[in-house]
């Protein structure tokens, strides 16, 4: 109810201006982007609960699509509705895709992407800190009990032997929603649980091989429709229809949008906005981003309503427990991943180090951090 009356002092332009920044400067994939979402809509706005952020942050595990943006999506929905679900959704798109499409314009007509490897250097192990503080504060809310506190254990292992993260998920839900339904078995069951299993067939490998913008929005469309768990995912969609089937892309292509998609801020999926830009100029951009960004939009709105109903029945709550406390553990690995390929060298080791001090002991608003790693890895990189 207190989030209900706090909805009504949330103007769409709040929304648009909150994940207008967002969309500019969260740089380092999904962990990142709901690490510092969960910053500033739990602690510093307080929007919304923790429990309440969790439980959207399950929710956008069982959907297929990009994580960070559904979940952009969700808090917009949960604030103003069907308005605020657009405004939110777009407002982080659009300046990843803007930032894109600028990458794809010099590309093609220079031929190659600018020397970014400084400003990576030194934001990366900022990110690092910054989602090593959303996984503790989450963990806080999350990890309520010796079974979730298991289920996390056991998720990290499974994730390390290469299982699916959408059967771990599923897993982790159905055992602690079948714990709980053990103990309360004079209650009824989980009426309501999000599960979806979208046409995984649509639009095959037997589309034609020439190319055209109808073609580039389905292919999107379907992977839009279909992709679980991370950009390396995109990554085989992309190379086994683009580059492999139909040839519409080269290797070299495919690692250069890969490489764009991973140094801009806001969703890893606007490696399509460059894609379509290279195949087909500003038009073949906008074509591919809307394609791959609208299933979310869909998902988001059928499921958005249904995660207040789970919620309150013991059982189905309990079977969004499991997915949060596994949500938890994919996202540590995902971080642990990061830190291997982020934390180099003693300067990288002391940049991580500082932000920690200042985000734990400070609380400083993670943009600036951001910010302020870009910089240093722009002076040290290559020193």
């Amino acid at each position: 109810e207190q989030s209900g009356r706090e909805s009504d002092r949330t103007s769409l332009l709040d929304l648009a201006l909150l994940f207008l920044r967002l969309g500019t400067i969260a740089f380092g994939g999904p962990a990142a982007h709901i690490a510092m979402m969960e910053d500033e809509v739990v602690r510093r706005r307080r929007w919304m609960t923790q429990q309440e952020f969790l439980d959207l942050l399950g929710a956008t595990n069982l959907i297929p699509g990009p994580n960070s943006t559904e979940m952009a999506i969700h808090i917009g929905h949960r604030r103003r509705g069907g308005p605020g679900l657009l405004v939110a959704g777009i407002s982080f798109i659009v300046p990843a895709a803007l930032i894109v499409m600028g990458f794809g314009w010099a590309y093609v007509r220079y031929g190659s992407l600018p020397q970014i490897a400084g400003i990576l250097y030194g934001v990366k192990p900022v990110i690092i800190v910054i989602v090593l503080q959303a996984l503790w504060s989450l963990g806080k809310t999350s990890i309520k009990t010796k079974l979730t506190a298991g289920v996390v254990a056991a998720a990290v292992i499974l994730t390390f032997l290469g299982i699916h993260e959408l059967l771990i998920l599923l897993g982790a839900g159905i055992l602690v929603g079948s714990w709980c339904l053990a103990r309360e078995m004079g209650r009824d069951g989980p009426t309501s649980i999000l599960s979806f299993t979208p046409l995984t067939v649509f639009f095959s490998g037997t589309a034609t091989t020439t190319f055209g913008l109808w073609w580039l929005f389905l292919f999107f469309l379907k992977v839009g429709s279909v992709l679980y768990g991370s950009g390396y995912v995109l990554l085989a969609f992309i190379r086994a229809d683009l580059v492999e089937r139909w040839h519409w892309l080269t290797e070299s292509q495919l690692l250069d949008a890969i490489a764009v998609g991973q140094v801009t801020p806001g969703p890893v999926f606007t490696t399509a906005t460059f894609i379509g830009y290279v195949l087909a100029g500003p038009k073949g951009a906008v074509v591919a981003t809307v394609g791959i960004f609208l299933p979310a939009f869909f998902f988001v709105a059928v499921s958005g309503p249904l995660v207040p109903r789970i919620r309150r029945s013991p059982t189905a709550g309990a079977f969004l427990d499991g997915v949060n406390a596994a949500a938890l553990a994919l996202m540590g690995v995902v971080t642990y991943q990061l830190g291997r390929a982020a934390l180099i060298d003693l300067p990288t080791l002391a940049l991580a180090l500082l932000s920690a001090i200042i985000l734990f002991r400070f609380r400083v608003n993670s943009a600036w951090l951001i910010i302020g790693g870009a910089v240093t890895g722009w002076f040290l990189y290559g020193r």
